[in-house]
């Protein structure tokens, strides 16, 4: 067997197995792959021994021959030329080394991307058609069954990956049914027009991040939410196309109300028209509302119209105000003036014409500030009554009907009294008694009318 060349040492004497393909120039290396996605062992965990250990494997006999040891037996798996054997065996643990990082490769990828586990177990299955020949040395056996358990494990995740993404599927034709039912119940009769469109925008927003529907179920599921937008859109722009047409009534009225107001502006029958113009608020505010534009233009001609009458109702009251203001000092000064004059206890005569004087100037003045009225009238009445009570008495003392009745009290009298005397001559004490007992009731009467009369 003749001497290979350093430069080449990976290249096996003619007649040993074919290597397996290394990966192309300049790529990195399947091992090279496999740490950075290996899992990183924890301060816990031990780093293991190198797997790919070639002392433990193989070895390199005297000519140069590489062997590896298996379940099987042992192996020729190339020859080395270039170096020594311990070289040689690590040359050839280098490759298993590859082969070891495409294996975690596919391990990792299959926990990584359940879903490409297809792909996986076709990577896998090639691989392990690889491992019997390949030119490596090492564990091959254990590699092997690493390599069938991938190809085992695949058909599990494969099941579980289809079974998971049925269920998102079936999770996501279930969430874009609820909202194509929900924005059919918003076309058919939501009135919410604001908040109804603003739900339309955010169920579209949420139907485009749900992913995973077949096209034909996605395809039917759309045409159910678009038809509902449409139908929304369709209510929406026929119902502010009425009330763009009522808008344009109601400016009309508003208008003629208007008219109205500036009509009666100018009145100074003050309840009258402040009626009127309650009314005509009432009719405004049961138009409704015209175009924005012009809405707004029409309140402030009516409330113009309202703040020229009411201003000058102010006005009018202000200036009514004060003019009952002087009404009432004239009434206090008219009031001390007369309250001192007046006294029918000792002048009923001229108490009674000191209160015409009174009565009349009160007249004239007018009226006073409602807080002040019954104050002031409680004052004149209180005139009026003394004057009044005093009459009542001068005429109850002069009444010739009252000084009649006491002096028929006085008749009864003295018939009662003879008639005690004359019983008292016949012997009859009982009648006499009698008698002189009714005598003496007449005369209290007759001494309670004489005094009535006297002091009235």
């Amino acid at each position: 067997m003749t001497e290979q060349s350093a430069s080449t040492p990976d290249e096996p004497t003619a007649g040993a197995p074919a290597p397996t393909p290394g990966p192309r120039p300049g790529a990195p290396s399947p091992a090279a792959l496999a740490r950075k996605v290996a899992p990183r062992p924890t301060a816990a965990e031990p780093r293991a021994v190198r797997a790919s250990d070639p002392s433990q494997w193989g070895r390199v006999d005297d000519s140069g021959a590489v062997f590896v040891r298996t379940a099987a037996g042992e192996r020729q798996v190339g020859s080395w030329q270039a170096g020594t054997p311990e070289e040689g065996l690590a040359h050839f643990g280098l490759r298993f080394d590859d082969l070891v990082a495409e294996v975690t490769l596919l391990e990792a990828r299959l926990e990584s991307h359940p879903q490409d586990a297809r792909k996986t177990r076709s990577s896998a299955e090639a691989l392990a058609e690889q491992i019997p020949t390949a030119a490596a040395v090492g564990d091959l056996d254990a590699l092997a069954s690493r390599v069938t358990a991938i190809v085992e494990r695949s058909v599990a995740v494969e099941a579980e990956a289809r079974q998971r993404k049925d269920s998102e599927r079936a999770g996501a034709i279930a969430r874009k049914e609820a909202l194509a039912v929900e924005a059919e119940e918003i076309g058919e009769s939501s009135t919410q027009w604001k908040s109804a469109g603003d739900r339309l925008r955010e169920i579209l927003d949420e139907w485009k991040t749900i992913r995973g529907i077949d096209r034909k179920t996605d395809d039917a599921l759309w045409k159910r939410f678009s038809k509902a937008r449409e139908a929304f859109n369709r209510r929406r722009g026929s119902h502010f196309a009425d009330l763009d047409r009522n808008r344009a009534s109601v400016k009309r009225v508003k208008e003629e109300l208007i008219e109205r107001a500036e009509a009666i502006s100018s009145s100074t029958d003050w309840n009258d028209t402040a009626t009127a113009f309650r009314r005509l608020m009432d009719e405004w505010k049961a138009a409704g509302r015209a175009p924005r534009d012009a809405d707004d233009a029409l309140w402030k001609r009516f409330k113009a119209a309202q703040d020229t009458f009411f201003d000058a109702r102010h006005a009018a009251a202000a200036e009514r105000d004060a003019e009952f203001e002087d009404n009432a000092t004239a009434k206090e000064a008219l009031l001390a003036h007369y309250e001192g004059r007046i006294n029918p206890a000792t002048d009923l005569a001229g108490a009674r014409s000191a209160l015409r004087e009174l009565q009349s100037r009160w007249e004239e003045l007018g009226k006073v500030p409602r807080d002040k009225m019954g104050r002031l009238e409680g004052r004149i009445r209180a005139i009026e009554k003394a004057v009044s009570d005093a009459a009542d008495t001068e005429w109850r003392r002069t009444d010739p009907e009252a000084k009649a009745r006491a002096a028929q009290f006085w008749v009864r009298v003295e018939d009662y009294e003879a008639q005690a005397a004359k019983a008292e001559a016949a012997g009859k004490s009982g009648d006499a008694e009698k008698a002189r007992a009714q005598a003496a009731q007449w005369k209290e009467w007759a001494e309670a009318a004489e005094k009535a009369v006297d002091t009235r």
